[in-house]
């Protein structure tokens, strides 16, 4: 960038992905300050406004920081301004997300009263329509994912600059909340969501302390004895290594790419203290959201922990700090489940979860909840007046979408795992989705424990089962070995991405080929790479 031309400022109010977008600006060749404090807004003639993050938080930070009325005298001079999700949602009058983010408790009514330079509310969207012929149809909040965007007046008949935006591109939507429009002369959109395929890295310290990604066989990622390996003084074989599939920022940017939507990389390491003391990962998290300019998720160790000196971390500590380092989503595993648990034993929300801590400072779509349920046969001639507490739960074989032959025989209910699949809980895979829904979660990543590592497709009953009672984005995992294999999820389960990682990391199957079979079956996929 010339040193004549003008710099980019960028407003730090505590948003959850400034790292995110401000690799994104150096990419694209630019510079920038960041405003942190009221005088900063006099020498700022191009603003930026970070997006991520929940209103009502955004607008605490911006009063606790004195920066809330500078900014709306910024915007009210005209100066150019470019406000991303919150950034553009602030400058409306009121925002019903702080309501809704806190309907069991007291909340700071000021937090959500917007700039007010637009004189509109900002609403959630609906998340169903019923039609004329009243069929219900249902739609997942937040809208995630790759889409397409409608010029009002049509390309041709805008007379200014587009600004590089094309009717045919994808873009990548996160939000729950919009300001509703009510065009003069009602169209019909043509459809333009996208289907998103998420390659996932699992990373964990192999046993010389390196960072590698791995994968395991039903969550076992070490390597098989091997009986003609010499000896060693842990036993026979090959002391059963670490499966090392590659470097996690190298295997991260090939994906990225290839095409991959999204990436998620999943620290499986078993945390001794806060992840914040791992600088390696952190590391890792840095340099890879500096070379891929995807959604980046990042999962692993993320609760409340206690260091060794005795200085307590909440979990949305450690959420800031994976943001703060280029993360635009965070994954929960078991500490989603112990939270419903709780809720549904006392049948109120404290805010204390991971999931509610993270939801109400970042936004719920910040907030990825990782399960691993688990089948539990029921023998078939039980079923007759079976009124279990999981009855509503149960698929019968004979009935099932993607059971063997074998299976056919049987029924089964899908129970919940914590530890990584290790240990198992009470609590059933629906009564968990209820749950996180609630307590506010924003996507949900469906694992099977039974279909790891198989090659034998996606669990179709058990996505089915949650696609069908989901309000939230649903991510199909475990189980890929083929490009169809995706294009069935699709097509059978309606689900608005699916996950897989060894067939990448082997390269048994290619991103390309998974996007080539899903367009040759008609399913939106991103193109546009």
């Amino acid at each position: 960038m010339d040193s004549s031309e003008p710099k980019l400022y960028l407003l730090d109010y505590g948003a959850g992905n400034v790292r995110s977008l401000a690799n994104s600006i150096t990419k694209l060749g630019y510079s920038f300050e960041w405003i942190n404090s009221p005088e900063d807004f006099d020498k700022a003639d191009k603003l930026i406004f970070p997006g991520v993050g929940a209103f009502g938080s955004a607008v605490r930070n911006l009063r606790d920081k004195k920066l809330f009325e500078p900014l709306k005298k910024y915007v009210a001079s005209g100066r150019p301004y470019f406000g991303i999700c919150i950034g553009m949602q602030i400058l409306f009058r009121e925002s019903a997300e702080v309501k809704d983010l806190h309907k069991d408790e007291d909340f700071d009514v000021e937090s959500s009263y917007g700039l007010g330079l637009i004189d509109w509310d900002i609403q959630m969207f609906h998340n169903h329509h019923t039609g004329s012929d009243g069929v219900t149809e249902y739609k997942s909040v937040p809208h995630m994912g790759w889409n397409t965007v409608e010029f009002i007046r049509g390309e041709d008949r805008i007379p200014s600059s587009l600004e590089g935006l094309s009717s045919s591109a994808s873009y990548y939507f996160v939000h729950s909340y919009r300001a509703t429009y009510a065009p003069a002369e009602p169209r019909i959109s043509q459809p333009g969501f996208r289907k998103r395929i998420v390659a996932c890295l699992d990373v964990r310290a192999n046993d010389q302390g390196d960072l590698v990604v791995t994968k395991g066989d039903q969550y076992d990622v070490r390597e098989k004895d091997d009986p003609t390996a010499p000896k060693t003084s842990s036993g026979p074989g090959n002391s059963r290594a670490v499966r090392n599939l590659g470097k996690p920022v190298a295997l991260a940017k090939r994906y990225y790419d290839s095409g991959a939507d999204e990436i998620c990389l999943l620290n499986i390491t078993s945390f001794r203290n806060s992840p914040l003391h791992d600088q390696p990962m952190l590391v890792v998290v840095r340099e890879a959201a500096a070379q891929i300019f995807v959604p980046l998720t990042i999962g692993g160790g993320i609760k409340d922990t206690v260091d060794p000196d005795g200085t307590k971390r909440t979990a949305l500590e450690v959420a800031g700090g994976y943001f703060r380092a280029g993360a635009d989503k965070v994954s929960i595993g078991s500490e989603a489940v112990i939270a419903v648990e709780k809720y549904m034993a006392t049948g109120s929300k404290d805010g204390s979860s991971a999931i509610e801590q993270i939801a109400k400072a970042y936004g719920s779509q910040a907030v990825v909840v990782s399960i691993d349920p688990k089948r539990v046969y029921i023998d078939v001639a039980e079923l007759t007046g079976y009124s279990g507490r999981y009855r509503h739960e149960i698929i019968v074989g004979s009935k099932a979408i993607s059971s063997s032959e074998e299976e056919k025989g049987k029924a089964w209910w899908y129970q919940c795992t914590v530890s990584g699949g290790r240990e198992l809980r009470e609590l059933s895979v629906l009564e968990l989705v209820r749950g996180v829904q609630d307590l506010g979660a924003g996507e949900i990543l469906v694992n099977s424990i039974d279909r790891d590592g198989t090659g034998r497709g996606f669990d179709l009953d058990l996505i089915n089962l949650i696609r069908k009672k989901s309000r939230i984005p649903v991510v199909a995992s475990s189980g890929a070995g083929s490009p169809e294999h995706f294009s069935i999820v699709f097509e059978q389960t309606g689900v608005e991405a699916a996950l897989a990682a060894g067939i990448f990391h082997r390269r048994e199957v290619e991103i390309s080929a998974v996007k080539q079979k899903c367009a040759e079956d008609r399913i939106l996929v991103r193109t546009d790479i």
